[in-house]
């Protein structure tokens, strides 16, 4: 056992210089519930069982702004998180991990479970990956083999996160004859009532986790605007246990994410809210990653003046930049620094609406945001709030980061959202 140090804001990696960062919060997982006497026995996955004690459900979030980490939390620590403010994160659960291993211990729902130990509010989102097969059939073996992963999730998460969400990117995870047809529609419904039924079984008399159907993409788009995204958020309106959607608006302004705002919100019931588990403004980044890096950093770090912005992106990769440096390609692209305070202004608008449940904004640079990068690769790596990838460690051990969006989520944080966030004294 490894006891932890401090908390410090600043500190990139809490843990034990022996564990590898892609294991902390999965070893802080088993380390929490092991401490707080989690049965591990029963229904196979750790979960709960059927004459438990009653939960009582937690308080509606409410213009909460929280971090994601997408599928990959190995950049994420407690110390990272405590240095912007962070009490609720989000992660997402590709179903097809249901079936290696126990639900549990597969690495973003391990990393939440350890959040929700340490009292963060907590939201993990399905996935189901079916670009490239049909969508199951209610009734069909395949349908069958995709609710026993949904049971397996359940009885891990129920009762524990926050805020449970059924499918991630639902039109964008689909074939494209299944969104243009009622197929899309049918299975999610399908799957949503599955868990609703589930939830009613085991949580008679009430339950933490609250359901949300998510999350729609394209709104921008009056062509995705179609009837399978009217039929989702009708069925989201009729069905009384369902508390709201999840939207995931990456735009390329705050204009056309205000779309989303205005497609959403009319169709929600008085008492139901809306989610935001992610939103960015990629694919503005996208449009200038040809661009000429500014003069003026040019000449000042001796970089050629004809690199472009993805090349330039790509040496901060291969050799990570000092801070200034990174702050300075930044706040001299205009693209960039002309939207430094887009993460306050879009927050602002959700929380505007009265309907904003809970956000959650990239938190650090990942593997995948790395890889091949290119002139038309998705520039996610501009969007984190921490530059793991492109910005060296300082001196003192604290994490680079990118500065208009470290300052204002830590700015946004509201002292009513914030729970009371522990630290564990041991961790494995």
């Amino acid at each position: 056992m490894h006891r932890l140090p401090p908390p410090d804001p600043r500190t990139s990696h809490p843990g034990s210089p022996g564990i590898p960062r892609r294991r902390l919060l999965l070893c802080a997982s088993a380390a929490a519930l092991l401490a707080a006497g989690c049965s591990t026995e029963g229904d196979g996955d750790g979960g709960h069982e059927d004459g438990g004690p009653a939960q009582r459900p937690a308080a509606a979030p409410s213009g909460v702004l929280g971090a994601n980490f997408n599928e990959d939390p190995g950049e994420v620590s407690f110390a990272r998180l405590r240095g912007v403010s962070a009490s609720w994160v989000r992660g997402f659960l590709p179903m097809p991990q249901a079936d290696r291993g126990p639900v549990r211990e597969q690495r973003a729902v391990a990393a939440l479970l350890a959040a929700h130990e340490q009292h963060y509010g907590t939201v993990l989102s399905l996935k189901f990956p079916y670009r490239q097969r049909a969508l199951p059939a209610p009734g069909s073996r395949a349908m069958e083999a995709e609710l026993a992963r949904v049971e397996k999730a359940a009885r891990a998460v129920l009762g524990k996160v926050d805020i449970l969400v059924i499918g991630n990117e639902p039109f964008l995870e689909s074939r494209r004859a299944d969104r243009e047809g009622p197929a899309l529609n049918t299975f999610y419904e399908h799957v949503a009532e599955h868990v609703v039924t589930h939830r009613r079984k085991h949580f008679p008399e009430g339950c933490r986790t609250r359901l949300y159907m998510g999350a729609l993409n394209h709104l921008d788009d009056p062509a995705e605007r179609t009837a399978a995204t009217r039929r989702w958020l009708g069925f989201v309106h009729g069905a009384p246990e369902i508390e709201g959607v999840d939207i995931h608006p990456h735009v390329t302004s705050l204009d056309a994410a205000q779309h989303y705002l205005d497609y959403v919100v009319p169709r929600l019931r008085s008492d139901q809210k809306f989610l935001a588990t992610e939103f960015s403004l990629v694919r503005h980044w996208r449009a200038h990653l040809r661009d000429r890096i500014p003069p003026r950093f040019a000449r000042r770090y001796d970089v050629a003046p004809d690199t472009r912005v993805w090349q330039l992106l790509k040496t901060a990769v291969d050799t990570p930049f000092p801070q200034e440096k990174w702050d300075a390609f930044l706040s001299a692209s205009p693209w960039f620094h002309k939207n430094r305070h887009y993460l306050r202004d879009q927050v602002q608008r959700f929380r505007d609406t009265g309907k904003l449940a809970v956000a959650t904004y990239g938190v650090a640079q990942a593997d995948a945001m790395v890889r091949d990068i290119g002139p038309d690769k998705q520039p996610w790596l501009l969007n984190s709030v921490y530059a793991t990838r492109t910005v060296r460690a300082h001196e003192d051990g604290a994490t680079g980061h990118t500065t208009a969006w470290y300052d204002d989520f830590a700015a946004l944080q509201r002292p009513r959202d914030r729970r009371p966030v522990r630290t564990s004294p041991t961790s494995t």
